[in-house]
């Protein structure tokens, strides 16, 4: 008797994990400019972080280094020059107070923002497939009481929680580190009850039923059968946690909790840019600008993504788009 193929891989009408399914998703994923504009502009970013180093020497300037004759004592600190002090040696300008180069710490920022972001990811993907497999397929003690952690995960407020922890952690922790475990620890409850409901649903149906007739165990179905049908929503899902998670560090770097001084992040400018924002809107704008750019294009690439995987999605948006042919 032949099996069942592998179902598509969030539904009937998604992309199969397959040879061809990474061709499929690329094709689909090009034809839409918005999502090849966002890719390219994470391309970008992620680039100049990795090479912050290079730009730092081109530049010749060092992050960390004060520079008191490029800022006016006697205003209070606000950099020299127009735009915040722009010049050929400092392209972005320079920090007020410091005079420190704007243009190597923002790029310095940028490491430190979008490697908190993704580990964090990598981390609740982690923890919320395996709780939400363990729900789905264990026996229903099991499962009643991951949904029940779940359930208290998701209505804590990890914010105020996250506030809490990184105070009372000695100062000499590393705090990206820090940063990582305690976003990725504490913001998983989503993931897992996204993949147990897909779960539900996919061990149903006929392929799963044929792999267990055949006496595969429960961890060989989930790692055979069911894995490769969860990749395309926990891609999606995981794509949209990125810019929440960067956000959520540049809000506790905001507070003073995050990323401590002299290590650069988004965050951290920001809070201290807030006494500034009248006397050098540039050291405001900058930082904001970059973040605010940075969770645009990952929502909107999540966005192309998640259509990619399953083109149902496309179909749905357009449904009451298009005019008959009397209008």
């Amino acid at each position: 008797m032949t099996l069942l193929a592998h179902p598509p891989a969030s539904g009937p009408g998604a992309t199969a994990p397959g040879p061809g399914a990474g061709r499929q998703v690329w094709r689909r994923l090009r034809a839409r400019p918005s999502a090849v504009l966002a890719a390219a502009v994470l391309a970008l970013l992620v680039l100049l972080a990795l090479a912050a180093p290079l730009f730092a020497h081109l530049a010749g300037q060092d992050p960390n280094a004060y520079h008191d004759e490029l800022v006016d004592s006697a205003r209070g600190g606000v950099p020299i020059g127009s735009f915040g002090g722009i010049s050929a040696e400092h392209w972005l300008g320079v920090e007020p107070g410091t005079g420190r180069d704007l243009f190597t710490r923002l790029l310095y920022g940028a490491r430190v923002s979008l490697l908190v972001a993704l580990c964090a990811t990598v981390v609740q993907v982690l923890i919320g497939v395996a709780a939400g497999l363990l729900a789905a397929l264990g026996n229903r003690y099991v499962g009643q009481l991951i949904g029940r952690v779940t359930d208290v995960m998701i209505a804590l407020p990890m914010l105020v929680l996250a506030i809490a922890l990184t105070a009372v952690v000695p100062p000499d922790f590393p705090r990206p580190l820090l940063l990582i475990v305690i976003i990725g620890l504490l913001d998983w409850g989503g993931t897992a009850r996204m993949v147990r409901a897909q779960t539900l649903t996919l061990r149903g149906l006929d392929f799963v039923e044929a792999a267990r007739l055949s006496g595969n165990s429960t961890l060989r179905i989930a790692r055979r059968e069911l894995l490769p049908s969860l990749a395309a929503p926990v891609i999606t899902f995981a794509a949209i946690k990125v810019p929440t998670n960067m956000v959520v560090e540049a809000s506790l770097s905001f507070l003073g909790v995050g990323v401590k001084p002299p290590t650069p992040s988004w965050g951290q400018m920001l809070s201290s840019a807030q006494t500034w924002f009248r006397a050098d809107p540039t050291y405001v704008l900058l930082p904001a600008g970059l973040l605010f750019v940075t969770v645009l294009a990952f929502t909107v690439l999540g966005d192309g993504v998640r259509t990619a995987l399953d083109p149902r999605e496309g179909s749905r948006l357009r449904v009451g788009t298009r005019k008959g042919p009397g209008a």
